[in-house]
């Protein structure tokens, strides 16, 4: 099991029974308090329970791929780049051509959250944290979350 939640736009935070790892799309960094400080930029990574890649973008940027529970979570933000090395059950975006491409089981608003229900036709949920059990807890209809 693991917890999702969200600061800020830029910002998701995973935690797990083992560790707390912040990600922050706009400075392409991993914060999971570790000894050697913040990772930066693309790579393969194991923190705690979690499997991450860091996926460069051809524009420099990165987004993320992390499994945890075999629950693939996807951190992009708005970036549209390199989609087709990610899989996604959750994704964590404000894009909805991401959306449509990767067609995830529940998406995390990250942005203008009225455009992209309005644009996806579907309804958005508001919660603090989002809790999440494991790859069969995920909703069979596509749902869109907002992190407060």
């Amino acid at each position: 099991m693991f917890e999702i939640e969200s600061k800020n736009q830029d910002e998701i935070i995973i935690s797990t029974k083992k560790t707390t790892i912040k990600f922050n799309i706009a400075e392409a960094t991993i914060d999971a308090n570790l000894p050697v400080g913040q990772i930066v930029g693309p790579g393969e990574f194991e923190i705690g329970d979690a499997t991450i890649r860091g996926i460069a973008t051809e524009s420099g940027k990165t987004i993320y791929d992390v499994e945890i529970s075999s629950v693939h979570v996807g951190i992009i933000g708005g970036i549209e780049e390199n989609l087709d090395d990610l899989v996604a059950d959750i994704l964590c975006t404000s894009s909805v051509r991401a959306i449509r491409e990767l067609e995830p089981k529940l998406i995390i608003a990250m942005g203008n959250v009225d455009g992209m229900v309005a644009e996806l036709k579907l309804t958005a949920r508001t919660e603090k944290k989002l809790k999440v059990k494991n790859a069969d807890s995920l909703p069979a209809a596509k749902e869109v979350v907002v992190l407060s």
